[in-house]
């Protein structure tokens, strides 16, 4: 991605955020593990979409997503099952259940797809958010380009805890010896590990945002502030969020 970010910015963006920013973008457009290009932009395009329905509105605003039915107001290029995750994931996170993901399953969509999907929109959300903290529009979504999913499932990932299966730091080797950069990692990343790729894109956008993965048990790291600084501005949005993790 060649365009220039954020040049019309009223604060000055450091290069490295852009530039990790730029190889999101990339990644987004082209062919996933699971997803092709044209269907992780369309993914990306729906997520962007979710924020103006009512259908979802009516659920965040319900006691319980769940008692409320209806059908989405989508862009209608995805199937609906793949929109409602879509919706969901982004407009209200918190609630979503084991029983719902089960759901989805039974709908069609794989549990390599569903990662991948989380993946997409984690890469989105990150992108906009930023957009909007700083007064500049949001990127306008990249041109996909051609190409087949590897569609290559990581053998070492293993049903555990999670609703999906993960990779063990302990059996991160071979094609995913990258993956994890030391022995601490966060389910937050390990999360992901079932589409190798989508940890590598979090990864990415991390070390630019927050702090390599590497560095995050290293309380001396620190940027324009320090790391007990950048901590306390993460606890209070995690708080302002309802961020149950």
């Amino acid at each position: 991605m060649n365009m220039p970010l954020y040049e019309s910015a009223p604060v000055r963006v450091r290069d490295d955020i852009t530039a990790a920013h730029k190889r999101a973008w990339q990644r987004l457009s082209e062919a996933g593990t699971w997803w092709t290009g044209e269907q992780r932009v369309a993914i990306a395009a729906e997520a962007r979409n979710a924020l103006g329905c009512s259908l979802c509105q009516e659920r965040k605003a319900a006691v319980s997503p769940f008692a409320v039915e209806g059908d989405h107001q989508s862009l209608g290029v995805l199937p609906n099952p793949v929109v409602d995750v879509i919706h969901r994931i982004l407009t209200d996170p918190g609630r979503l259940t084991k029983r719902w993901y089960k759901q989805v399953l039974a709908s069609g969509i794989s549990d390599t797809e569903y990662v991948e999907i989380v993946g997409v929109v984690v890469t989105l959300v990150v992108i906009d958010t930023f957009a909007r903290a700083i007064g500049v529009p949001t990127i306008e979504l990249p041109a996909a380009v051609e190409g087949e999913p590897s569609r290559i499932r990581p053998l070492s990932a293993k049903l555990e805890e999670a609703w999906v299966p993960m990779i063990a730091v302990s059996d991160a080797k071979g094609p995913e010896a990258d993956l994890y950069r030391s022995e601490f990692t966060g389910n937050i990343q390990r999360a992901l590990s079932l589409v190798p790729n989508e940890v590598r894109g979090l990864s990415d956008l991390a070390a630019a945002h927050y702090v390599p993965f590497e560095k995050v048990v290293d309380v001396t790291f620190r940027r324009s502030i320090s790391r007990p600084q950048m901590e306390l501005l993460a606890g209070r949005v995690s708080a302002l969020n309802n961020c149950f993790y």
